[in-house]
């Protein structure tokens, strides 16, 4: 399938699917007429990166973690143990940014005189 109908199936921009392919998390063909050939398997690659992506993760990161996917939910299944302990690390740092943006809007919500 060409990158327009990829586009519209996974609702991901053909500018986002050229720099997803940059990033080496999708490999299509290459028609002799230079067109991007890509698979049925790639439906499922973008949504995967696409949830991934949602999830606060960077690209490098999900580099590593599309080869690791068995299923449709995204569930590592221990296929790639030595990914968990930097996920975990990526899972606190997310945690920490939510504290501190909590603790940002108690303050504005104080100073405008709405109770905690």
């Amino acid at each position: 399938m060409r990158i327009g109908e990829l586009s519209r199936r996974t609702g991901a921009s053909p500018r986002a699917l050229r720099y997803y392919e940059e990033q080496g998390l999708l490999s299509p063909l290459r028609r002799p007429s230079g067109y991007r050939d890509y698979a049925e398997r790639d439906v499922t690659t973008v949504r995967r990166i696409q949830v991934l992506l949602s999830a606060g993760l960077g690209t490098s990161v999900i580099a590593e973690i599309v080869p690791c996917v068995e299923d449709e939910n995204v569930v590592l299944a221990g296929r790639c143990p030595e990914l968990l302990e930097g996920l975990a690390r990526e899972r606190a740092r997310i945690t920490a940014a939510i504290d501190d943006l909590t603790a940002a809007r108690d303050i504005l919500d104080s100073l405008v005189g709405r109770p905690l």
